[in-house]
């Protein structure tokens, strides 16, 4: 592949563009990136009330950030990618989620399968891979399931130089949007991780998403009715008992909620400042007035400048010590340590930025009165996709495995690995109960 990119820039007014070329090195800037991606972030902020107010899927926003080559981030320039350190995509994802916390998260899947190549040891695949997503390619998932536990019922069944691939898939984040769908599937004693485009025949993707917040994620359902999965589709096996292998992925995939949540704190932030300029009204004082020299107004705003703060703070720290994580693993070193360090710094900063993002989602309505709940402002979102994406990753658990942690040493994939073993357990106890019955 050329050590060059060539991507399609769009105008952010006009959606034309020209190609932008950039050679291997140096490494892009954070300015470069700044002026690459602002002046869609801001056509995206544009729209958001009124495609809360439609629920109007963000196809078009999605479209403008992979032609500008959004997707391809992380992709190291030698492979034709822009070569984004951690530290520097996660700073983008906070400013594109102040724009609008959906999009975040519907890049989620897409940015894991590329870090998961960037992390795999085979260079075909990785080249495969990585030179689909400088051309646009964009991957979504299906992997989580409604089931009474964490089992795949998925599955994938061989049928001559073939496999057939049916079931169903609820929380497809992002899957409505992508041009391909990393799936989990079951075949025996064996978990499949595949991928598969999304106009293959037989993949039904729908957006019955029911949730009160992050409505326009596309985090529905996809169906699987004998889909042909081909060798070639087919990313890994292991066995269903086989322990999680230590990464940096757990805190990786949890970073993104929390970028989102931080690009919500400062999305408030803005509101409740250009609120507060344009008022000319104090609560219980006469006549015409200025809020923004109410003592008690400018104490709000500090409390919002403060846990916005505090949330850019707390991820850029995660993604710095994930960076340090996957330099390690670039390297050669032992990076196990780093790993365990990585995830519960990520737990940790849940905890404190789901708590402080929510209340500066409520504390906005304290500077502006009734008119604050304007089906026009369309404020109430904040809270409402910042409630939805703490629930995604539940903070009682994380709390428990930090101190597990720090009392015994138990990393957080030490306590997956003891669900699935537990799971793995009972699932060999009801089959021997069953074949002596």
């Amino acid at each position: 592949m050329s050590a060059a990119t060539s991507l399609f820039i769009p105008d952010p007014q006009t959606g034309a563009g020209s190609a932008l070329h950039r050679s291997a090195s140096p490494p892009i800037s954070d300015e470069e990136l700044a002026q690459r991606f602002r002046p869609i972030f801001e056509r995206i902020a544009e729209g958001a009330v009124e495609r809360e107010q439609s629920r109007s899927l963000a196809f078009d926003a999605v479209a403008w950030l992979r032609d500008a080559g959004f997707g391809a981030l992380r992709v190291p320039q030698a492979y034709g990618g822009l070569g984004a350190s951690l530290p520097q995509t996660f700073r983008l994802l906070v400013e594109l989620g102040e724009a609008d916390s959906n999009l975040p998260q519907i890049f989620r899947a897409h940015f894991a399968f590329v870090e998961e190549r960037l992390n795999g040891k085979n260079e075909a695949d990785r080249q495969r891979w990585l030179s689909l997503i400088v051309d646009g390619a964009l991957f979504g998932a299906a992997m989580a399931e409604k089931t009474e536990g964490t089992e795949t019922t998925v599955t994938l069944t061989k049928t001559g130089d073939h496999w057939l691939l049916d079931g169903y898939k609820f929380y497809s984040t992002g899957t409505i949007y992508a041009s391909w769908i990393v799936a989990v599937a079951l075949e025996g004693t064996e978990y499949v991780s595949l991928v598969l485009p999304t106009t293959a025949p037989g993949v039904t993707i729908e957006d019955d998403w029911d949730g009160f917040g992050q409505r326009l994620t596309g985090s529905g359902t996809t169906r699987f009715d004998k889909v042909v999965v081909r060798d070639d589709q087919i990313l890994r096996r292991v066995s269903v008992e086989q322990p999680p292998k230590a990464s940096y992925i757990i805190a990786y995939y949890q970073l993104f909620h929390l970028a989102a949540l931080a690009g919500i704190a400062r999305a408030v932030l803005k509101d409740a400042i250009a609120f507060t300029r344009a008022k000319t009204r104090t609560f219980a004082v006469p006549g015409k007035s200025s809020p923004r020299h109410d003592p008690l107004v400018q104490s709000v705003i500090g409390r919002l400048a403060s846990l916005s703060f505090t949330a850019d703070t707390l991820v850029d720290a995660v993604a710095e010590a994930i960076e340090s994580s996957y330099q390690a693993a670039t390297n050669g070193q032992e990076e196990t340590q780093l790993y365990t360090s990585a995830n519960i710094k990520a737990y940790q900063a849940q905890q404190i930025v789901i708590e402080q993002v929510l209340e500066a989602t409520t504390s906005l309505f304290e500077i502006g009165g009734a008119s604050a709940t304007s089906e026009t402002r369309r404020l109430d979102r904040y809270w409402r996709n910042a409630r939805v994406l703490a629930s995604h990753n539940p903070a009682i658990q994380r709390q428990r495995a930090i101190g597990d942690y720090w009392l015994n040493g138990t990393p957080p994939a030490g306590v997956l690995q003891a669900v699935i073993q537990s799971e793995a357990q009972a699932k060999s106890a009801a089959a021997a109960s069953s074949s002596t019955s």
